[in-house]
């Protein structure tokens, strides 16, 4: 996938003219990462966009003991890099290449620019990130008010919307082991082990080894609805 496709997929640029991405696109880097390696780590103050080319990025944070807290694991096609329209802060959560991938770099400066001399591009781009603002005060909800059930169920939901481009009766799979999962969720293996078989059980998800797929993302967001 060349630049200009992957920005032209991008939902944060669909606000843009063709030339704006067009130019965007020529001023992009292209880099590749192997899985494992830490693409930015959190508190940098770097100020660009990052659109997955290829592969799966996991955006997370570790504390001085080594354990990683994981937010999100994102697809190829997803963006992250919120912070490009607030120059010079620090991001709280780092990226690290949950699988093999490529990632498509925009300069801070130049899509702020081009942003400027095409203001409607702004609603979509406010939209998207109010989106990412929801999601996140969401998950904080469920970490102080919900059952553990619910917690997890909620964050397998979040985890499928952001890997289904598609209506949101069509499946969604995505990389992901017990043991990260009950780091995210500040919870041990076994535990996380229990609540899964459970839901598992009602054929709203399916576990394999390291990955785990949802068949029909609307019957999961119904059972969780009747947990809250």
């Amino acid at each position: 996938m060349n630049n200009k496709v992957c920005l032209d997929k991008c939902p944060l640029l669909a606000g843009l003219p063709g030339t704006a991405r067009e130019f965007l696109a020529q001023k992009a880097q292209c880099q590749p990462f192997t899985q494992g390696d830490t693409i930015y780590p959190s508190g940098s103050s770097l100020e660009r966009l990052s659109i997955i080319a290829k592969g799966q990025v996991r955006i997370c944070s570790s504390n001085f003991a080594g354990r990683e807290a994981t937010l999100a694991i994102l697809d190829s096609g997803t963006w992250f890099g919120d912070t490009v329209f607030c120059p010079g802060t620090p991001r709280v959560f780092g990226a690290r290449a949950h699988t093999d991938c490529v990632i498509v770099d925009i300069p801070g400066d130049l899509l702020r620019e081009k942003m400027k001399q095409h203001p409607d591009a702004y609603p979509i781009a406010l939209e998207q990130i109010s989106r990412r603002l929801w999601t996140v005060m969401s998950i904080i909800q469920d970490d102080v008010l919900r059952s553990t059930e619910a917690r997890i169920a909620r964050r397998l939901f979040f985890m499928a919307q952001m890997h289904n481009s598609e209506h949101e009766s069509s499946p969604s799979s995505f990389r992901l082991t017990k043991e990260l999962l009950a780091n995210t969720m500040g919870m041990t293996r076994q535990g996380v082990h229990r609540v899964l078989k459970n839901i598992e059980s009602q054929g709203l998800i399916e576990c394999s080894y390291g990955r785990i797929s949802v068949p029909d993302l609307s019957r999961l967001g119904a059972y969780i609805e009747k947990l809250d």
